[in-house]
Parts: structure tokens; sequence; C-alpha cells
């Protein structure tokens, strides 16, 4: 049974403790004393499960917008959406207004289940008392778990904004009496030693090997989460340490067929690390669990399946991407990423150096999906694009029954080798043997001597418009240069959104 099947199956009134406070209000109401245990049985150990499910269910239940505000800024992408959504376009321009809605709803509601990993924690903690010392060494593992959900919404948060808040309990009133706020290097360092307080406690084998919570973090989501905030604080030993942990468990395998990847026959593969679960329950009707992907959906099209919905026109592959990939002979990746349009490659031929394309690119889909011409992009996102036919009969939303990857084998093998390249000492297999696994999977030849621009091209190649993944990098690496592009200019002044106002408000510290 899957983790999303396993939420399912629970009670609407044992989710009660967690959802009645996994609400969007956690931040507008700090003073309010998180009471969330009043007439739980705590001697009913056998419910403790029923805590860390509630924590991967809040966690699981993104809003459309905040993947999208965070991967939206780099190179790989642009706003589309034309018409609609200006200050999404704007956001993409690196014109940033505070008052924009969805800078206020990210904030908040990423917030609002870091609380609920915490109320989470609190709750297993009181199982704990009165547990057996199996049931406690459960608990301890899963409150690792939570800290693990935390730690990817809390570095997620704080890419975005730069400096945030660490809350370190479920009493959202703490951080009104936050007198300095952390920076993005305390905030980094601050998830890399939660990692280490976690990875103890955690199970030792692959997500998909999970039998209690398919797909469940264990040690390797640790590392790996831990491998990411030291990337950024520019720790690159700690990296490739983290990383060759991960690759000499010998557990992990990149996915044969990229194409399919990022779609069913992908779900739960031995690729993944983490990702978030949705599922249809194996049936064309009544409840589902879903991630509303129709943002990333071409707003016209004819899809195989009659009856399939279409999408909402927003997160358009960029030319400069497109342009990239034809320049280095990229031939499924390039298919996999981009949805194409008749439009679209008329526009890309105007340029004599791609009048000639491969005959891969086509509006026509290799399952048959017709993307028309539409008025608000040129190119929709491949990555998040689910054939019609592997929609269960019956479903027609766009991308019904996908799940949304966050972390791939394939970033770590990428990671190891930059944090190689930038200097630190390897255990295992090399940079060029890191490299060449990920490109030989696409039909890449090998490369020897790997640079570590040769890793940034790898990485942009493999892990564009997945999670802004491309504009972190540039950001931290200082190659803000590449930021300004079709018209764009990028200072550093622009590498963090503004704080939003509705927050500012409340907590006057972002102010100052």
């Amino acid at each position: 049974m899957k983790l999303i099947e396993k939420i399912k199956t629970i009670t609407l009134s044992a989710l009660f403790l967690l959802a009645a406070i996994g609400c969007s209000d956690k931040l507008d109401e700090p003073e309010l004393n998180n009471n969330f245990a009043g007439g739980t049985d705590f001697t009913k150990t056998e419910d403790m499960i029923l805590s860390i499910i509630g924590v991967y269910e809040a966690f699981q239940s993104r809003g459309w917008e905040q993947p999208l505000l965070i991967a939206v800024r780099g190179d790989d992408v642009n706003a589309g959406g034309l018409g609609d959504q200006q200050d999404f376009a704007e956001t993409d321009l690196f014109n940033y207004n505070k008052d924009y809605w969805m800078y206020n709803s990210v904030w908040q509601n990423i917030y609002a289940d870091i609380i609920t990993a915490h109320t989470g924690m609190d709750q297993i903690a009181r199982y704990q008392e009165l547990a057996d010392a199996d049931g406690q060494a459960l608990g301890d593992q899963y409150i690792a778990e939570a800290k693990v959900l935390r730690a990817i919404m809390l570095f997620h948060i704080a890419q975005v904004w730069g400096e945030v808040f660490i809350p370190t309990s479920s009493e959202t009133s703490e951080l009104l009496d936050v007198e300095t706020l952390p920076t993005q290097d305390q905030v980094m360092q601050h998830i890399s030693d939660q990692m280490d307080e976690a990875l103890p406690f955690l199970v030792d084998m692959r997500p998909n090997e999970r039998t209690d919570l398919p797909g469940g973090a264990t040690r390797y989501t640790a590392l790996a989460i831990k491998a990411l905030a030291n990337q950024e604080l520019g720790n690159y030993q700690v990296v490739a340490d983290a990383c060759s942990q991960i690759i000499s468990s010998n557990k992990f395998s990149l996915y044969p067929d990229f194409y399919e990847l990022f779609k069913i026959p992908g779900k739960l593969s031995d690729e993944i690390i983490l990702d978030m679960q949705y599922s249809d329950f194996g049936q064309g009707e009544g409840d589902r669990e879903g991630h509303l992907y129709a943002p990333y959906g071409p707003q016209g099209w004819t899809p195989s399946v009659d009856g399939a919905s279409s999408g909402w026109g927003f997160f358009e592959p960029s030319m400069k991407f497109i342009k990239f990939m034809l320049d280095r002979g990229e031939t499924v990746r390039l298919e996999t990423s981009v949805l194409f349009t008749d439009r679209g490659i008329a526009e890309l031929q105007t340029d004599p150096n791609y009048a000639s394309l491969p005959s891969f690119i086509s509006n026509t889909t290799r399952d048959g999906d017709v993307i028309n011409d539409y008025a608000r992009a040129l190119f929709a996102s491949g990555k998040h694009y689910l054939p019609s036919n592997q929609l269960i009969p019956g479903r027609t939303a766009y991308g019904s029954n996908k799940n949304f990857n966050i972390i791939r084998y394939a970033e770590i093998l990428l990671m190891y080798a930059e944090a190689l390249a930038q200097g630190a000492s390897g255990s295992g297999i090399s940079a060029d043997q890191a490299v060449n696994l990920v490109r030989a999977r696409s039909g890449m030849s090998p490369v020897s001597g790997v640079t570590l621009d040769q890793v940034l091209d790898e990485k942009f190649a493999e892990l564009s418009m997945e999670w802004g993944k491309r504009y972190y990098d540039m950001i931290r690496l200082e190659r803000t240069s590449d930021l300004s592009y079709d018209g764009r200019t990028f200072t550093q002044s622009q590498a963090f959104l503004p704080y939003p106002q509705e927050q500012v408000d409340q907590f006057p510290i972002l102010e100052d």
C-alpha cells in the first residue's frame, strides 16, 4: 500500500488532530496556543502512526502556486500565462511586488506545514511516554521523518527569501519574540544539523522499499537534504561525503527511460529519493489525492483520449533552454522537458541556426497528444505532463495520478560530481563516472576530465524546470549573468523575494 493510500485509509476523526491545526491561519494568529491533543488517548500507541501520516498529508498538500513561484526565475523557464497573473510574470522578470497574493500564500502555507510537522512530533513524543521499548524506537523514527519533511520545506523557503524564521516548536507565538532573523547560511547549517540528528533513527532502505509507509523518508532522504544544505553553504567535502554514502549504498539507480520517469511508469522508481505522492486509488471516480497540474498544461490540446482536460498555459520552457539542448545534441531529455506548439517551432526556426530541426520536435507527443497553438505561451513543460493515455479511464484532470518529484538520484550524482570539481575528495566513483551515468541514460557520449562548467551544463540539461534548481545554482555560484537573458536584467539585489507585506505587518522584524 502506498503512503498516499495509507493517508486515505485513516479516519477523518483521527486526521483531525493535525488537520485542525494545519490551516493557513497558524501565522495569522501567532498568539494561539496549539493545544492540539485534547481528547487523544495516548495509551493507544498503535495510533502513533496517524501522527506521522498527518505530517505527510500536510507536506503533500502543496498549493499549485508553491512550486511555480519557487521555480520561475531561472533561465530554463519563463512564466508563460500571457495575460493572466501579471505579478507572476513580473517576478520572472525580477520585478517584485510584496503585495502579490502568491508571495504571501507560499510563505504562509509552507510555514503552516512546518508547524504541523512540529505538532506531529509533539504528539509522537506524548505517545512515547506510554510506549514500550519498541514503541519508543518507532516514535524516534517517526520524529526523525517529520524532521526530514520539515527540513526540505525550510530549505525551499530559505532559498526564496534568504533570512527566514526557524520555528523550534509548535508554539507559533515564539516567532513574535525573534529579535534577529537567522541568515540563510544559519538556516542551511540548522538543516544540516537536523539531518545529523535524524539519521541514526531513519530506516536504511530506499523509499520504495518501505512496506509500512512506501515512499516515505529514509536515511538517504536525510543525506540528500544534508548535501543540498551544504551545497548552499559551499561545504563541498560534506556534500561529497553525504552523496558518496548514497551512491556507495548501491540501493539507487537511474530509471532507464527518462521520458517515462516523470510519468506513471516512473512512480516510486529506484531513482526517487523524495517526492510528493498522489493517487486516483485505481478508480475512475470517487476519492483521489492529487496536485493541481493544470497551471503547467498547454491551454489548448487535442488529447489522444477524448475528454482529457487541458491546462492554464503557465511555466513555459525558455527558448534559451531549448537552443542550449539542441546545441548539445540532446534528444530524449529535450523531448521529455518541452511540449512544442507549431507556433513555438516556427518561432524557433526564425533563427537560421535552427531552421532545420530533429524529427522528434513536433507538436504531437509520442503518446499522440497534439499540442495546439494557444495565446499564453509557445511551449509547455513536459516534466509536468502526463499523457492522456496514462489517465485512469474516467479521470480527466490534467496530470491526475502523477507524483511530483523533489529529489532524484540523478541530482545526487551531479552534486557529487560538482563537489569533486570544487575540490572535494571523493570515495568510490569519480566525477567522470557520476556524470557519465547521467549522460548515458540520455544517450549522450561520455566525457573525461569533467570540469565544473561541464557539471553545471549537465545539471542544466538534467534538472531544468525542477524546483528552481537552475536558478539557485546560478545564485549560489554567483553566475548571475546567465539570468540576464531575453531582455531580463538581473542584479544580485534581486536574488531574494521581498517579504510579503501581510507578514511584515504581523512580524515587524521582517521590515527591520
